[in-house]
């Protein structure tokens, strides 16, 4: 079993780029590839720890995934959300209920 490598902070990454000689926008990009390989090692390290739980019966492996790599919402949540907003912020002449309850119906 190889041993993962843990993720930099966003400290580190600052560290690794003083004393370049970057444009601010080349930064940006290093600072997305490095932001690209801390998760990368964090998801290797979440796993390789999963495993090893799991090597010694300990439950709620997925239980634990979850909760610390959740999925995004669903398109047809992020939806439902948009017309809940607008029912609470605007003052609209439709009712969207119909459009509520045929969001509702798709699939996720």
């Amino acid at each position: 079993m190889s041993v993962p490598t843990l993720d930099p902070t966003i400290e580190q990454v600052a560290e690794w780029c003083r004393g370049l000689r970057y444009t601010e926008e080349d930064l940006s990009y290093e600072r997305m590839i490095a932001m690209q390989a801390a998760q990368w090692g964090a998801d290797q390290e979440l796993e390789a720890c999963l495993d090893q739980l799991q090597r010694w019966g300990i439950q709620g492996v997925d239980n634990l995934r979850n909760t610390r790599r959740p999925k995004p919402p669903s398109l047809k949540e992020q939806a439902l959300e948009v017309v809940t907003g607008l029912q609470k912020r605007v003052d609209l002449q439709c009712d969207l209920s119909l459009l509520r309850r045929a969001l509702e119906q798709l699939d996720d």
